[in-house]
């Protein structure tokens, strides 16, 4: 009997494998969420939808949902497990009809990995159904479900996320219009987020105070409005970059009136610094350059800082890559693709047996062994989490014929786990939490290692250095985390070096 695609995928989505069940684990930062928007003046745009979810892809690959609201302002929602190719096909798209909607990638960083978090979430109100799609991650979550339950709510997910759409609704209730609603939900709101949100003939969007996360507005030629969390996204519909929405500020956007803007907290920047280095595509924009370019700088920077005579110079695909032409550049040494990625890798319904990791199955990355033979190889990778990672590509490269492997990082050591959104391990974890440059060298098996200074990594965005959020790096966090919440990821005591 054939099952009905979106039954076929919550039921495969039982069997998928974690990044972390693949041969390389992974050992980044994970991603946070991509959300997406669209209003038009007539027309279905779940599609559109669909292709920025697509292009937003690497922001979160858990789960993916569409709500739509159609011309009488109702809504109709579809989400699951799995990929965005997964979870829709054509037949679904085409029965998500309305000229309005909002779309969400979700990486769990609150809530577990079920379909009931899945986003958006919808809430019925007096006005009509309200949408809401987050990036990012409350600090005071539990604080706020709390309250509403004790006011009867009944929450159905475990994300921080449902506590934003429920507050919303709430001041709803009692009286109050969207634009005031959502601004009393926004100052119950203590962390990082990034909302798409939608209700009858309107779009919103709104970033928190510190604008930890990105979030950009984009018009289409047949005057669409959109907003996403990068620039790719308004890419990929051919729709044209209008401006970011600033930290503390709420935009709600209808086809009457187009973009009204109000700054609902007064703005104190802090943009991840991890959106620079790794999290966004490298072709999305910020500060008016690509990232791509950014990168290459910092790859330069290391060079500079840190030079070392080798043969080649290669980058981990894809991150590393762009500071690793960077860093051949500024050093004059050649640049090679020294490793292959399997770009298909991701979820599957076929796991590889233990025996089958133990035998070094390659499903990630390969080495190109006529490249890497005889060479003395500088190895350019965008950061270290644990260390585990590293250590099998040094053993790759060594196992291809390198003579020599020098590792270069184009961050800072990561020694303090991220509150805002990214899903970072407890602090014990952080290989370089308690560990030297020279002891995190000698484990991950390196002839030298060297990580970009935080001042240079600040100072090549070529913006003011104090409107990034380095917490990861610094331990400084901008936005005040509750003591339980602290000690469910740092060390008692920080024995960073």
């Amino acid at each position: 009997m054939l099952l009905d695609h979106s039954v076929f995928v919550d039921e495969m989505s039982k069997h998928f494998l974690n990044p972390s069940d693949l041969d390389i684990e992974t050992d980044k930062p994970q991603e946070a969420c991509g959300v997406f928007g669209v209003l038009a003046a007539e027309g279905d745009v779940a599609k559109l939808v669909y292709f920025g979810l697509y292009a937003l892809q690497h922001r979160g690959q858990e789960s993916a949902g569409i709500t739509v609201y159609d011309d009488r302002g109702n809504t109709h929602t579809h989400k699951a497990m799995g990929l965005v190719s997964q979870v829709f096909n054509e037949t679904i798209l085409a029965e998500l009809k309305g000229s309005l909607a909002i779309g969400h990638n979700r990486y769990s960083t609150t809530g577990s990995s079920k379909v009931c978090n899945a986003q958006p979430i919808v809430v019925n109100t007096r006005l009509g159904d309200f949408s809401l799609a987050h990036n990012g991650n409350l600090v005071n979550a539990t604080e706020l479900r709390g309250e509403l339950s004790a006011q009867g709510h009944a929450l159905e997910s475990t994300t921080d996320s449902e506590g934003i759409a429920f507050a919303v609704g709430e001041a709803v209730a009692e009286g109050k219009d969207w634009q005031e609603a959502i601004v009393t939900a926004l100052h119950r709101c203590h962390g990082a987020f990034s909302l798409v949100m939608a209700m009858p003939n309107a779009i919103a969007g709104a970033r928190d105070a510190y604008g930890v996360r990105p979030l950009v507005i984009g018009k289409t030629t047949d005057g669409s409005y959109v907003l996403s969390s990068e620039t790719c996204g308004l890419d990929i519909i051919g729709a044209e970059y209008v401006r970011e929405v600033a930290a503390g500020e709420l935009v709600i956007i209808t086809m009457e009136g187009g973009i009204q803007s109000l700054i609902w907290e007064v703005a104190k920047p802090k943009l991840c610094a991890f959106e620079m280095i790794y999290f966004a595509r490298p072709d999305s924009v910020m500060h008016g350059e690509s990232l791509y370019t950014y990168r290459m700088r910092i790859g330069g920077e290391l060079a500079k800082e840190s030079p070392v005579d080798a043969d080649i110079v290669i980058g981990v695909p894809d991150s590393g890559i762009p500071a690793a032409i960077g860093f051949s550049r500024e050093s004059g040494i050649p640049y090679a693709e020294g490793l292959i990625k399997n770009r298909y890798v991701g979820r599957t319904f076929i796991q590889p047996t233990q025996a089958m990791r133990e035998a070094g199955i390659k499903m990630k990355l390969n080495p190109l062994k006529d490249v890497l033979q005889g060479k003395r190889v500088i190895v350019i990778d965008d950061s270290i989490v644990r260390g585990t990672t590293s250590r099998k590509i040094v053993r790759a490269l060594r196992e291809a014929g390198a003579t020599e492997v020098h590792m270069r990082i184009s961050s800072p050591p990561v020694t303090h786990p991220c509150f805002y959104g990214i899903d970072t391990d407890s602090q014990d974890n952080l290989i370089a939490s308690h560990n030297s440059v020279e002891a995190i060298a000698k484990q991950i098996e390196v002839d030298s290692l060297a990580y970009l200074s935080h001042d240079a990594m600040l100072i090549a965005t070529r913006i003011d250095t104090a409107n990034f959020c380095t917490a990861c790096f610094t331990g400084k966090y901008p936005i005040e985390i509750p003591d339980k919440l602290k000690r469910s990821k740092l060390m008692l005591e920080s024995t960073a070096p």
